[in-house]
């Protein structure tokens, strides 16, 4: 059995930065694991590639071939991939051993999580090929300023969980770039009353009942939660990475190690 960390997100958000991070931390734990590039516009990388979409089709070929914007050829990339799933991505992941571990660095194109079933028909394909797969969803910290755009994170995490219907982490990236934290946390263990009673203030009050209905959708059903990630301690990167282990079985299959003790048995 495989195991897959799908890193999604709004583009800037910190995506190919966690990759590294977590890739550098699992060298210096002396844990193995593989990062694959999902990007055909990325350039530049700050970790091994393992796998690269762009050894089989890249943005730039693209749009210079068939006169698409960054946007339309994105998506033509995307679904280029899709279709060559048995093939390419087949002869890619045979290069692996049972039981390696696989991060996905993907595009920062929202329509792909959220709505367009590229990426959930990429991650049924791992599911077949006998992986455990976990979305791990990176929100830019210091997005979170104020009740309406908390919400408006809440809900695109909350689409793309609907969408890949996957275990699901939810991450507060950049957290070394806030300066007044204390703002943060109010976010990370939000009381429903004071968020609602924020809401109303922003907004007009023809927006009551659908603010009320969004707060409970948050707080009762416990959908949407955020791990705050400060890439300078060990320890938070440690604190994620243990979250999604959890999140796809990693390590519980393993044989339990037992010292035998011999005991001595004395002469009479």
């Amino acid at each position: 059995m495989g195991y897959a960390q799908l890193v999604i997100g709004p583009a800037g958000s910190g995506k190919s930065t966690y990759c590294s991070s977590l890739y550098q931390h699992c060298e210096t734990t002396r844990r193995t694991i593989h990062i694959v590039n999902l990007d055909p516009a990325a350039e530049n990388f700050d970790y091994p590639v393992a796998m690269d979409i762009r050894e089989l089709i890249s943005l730039d070929d693209v749009m210079e071939e068939l006169g698409l914007g960054p946007n339309g050829g994105l998506l033509y990339c995307m679904e280029h991939l899709e279709e060559n799933l048995d093939e390419w991505l087949n002869e890619e992941l045979e290069n692996f051993m049972e039981d390696d571990y696989l991060v996905f660095d993907c595009p920062g194109q929202i329509e792909l999580f959220s709505h367009v079933p590229v990426l959930k028909n990429f991650v049924e394909h791992l599911q077949r090929k006998n992986f455990n797969v976990c979305a791990v969803y990176l929100l830019d910290s210091q997005f979170i300023t104020d009740v309406t755009k908390f919400i408006s994170g809440c809900m695109a995490s909350l689409s793309a969980m609907v969408q890949l219907e996957l275990p699901h982490v939810n991450i507060l990236s950049k957290m070394d770039l806030v300066t007044r934290k204390r703002d943060i946390e109010d976010y990370l263990n939000p009381e429903p009353q004071t968020l609602l009673a924020e809401l109303n203030q922003r907004m007009g009050p023809q927006f009551q009942k659908l603010n009320k209905a969004l707060i409970e959708l948050v707080d009762q059903y416990s959908m949407v939660s955020f791990v705050p990630l400060d890439l300078r301690k060990e320890s938070s990167i440690q604190y994620v990475l243990s979250q999604i282990d959890t999140c796809i079985q990693f390590g519980e299959d393993a044989d339990v190690k037992i010292k035998d003790f011999d005991e001595d048995e004395d002469e009479d």
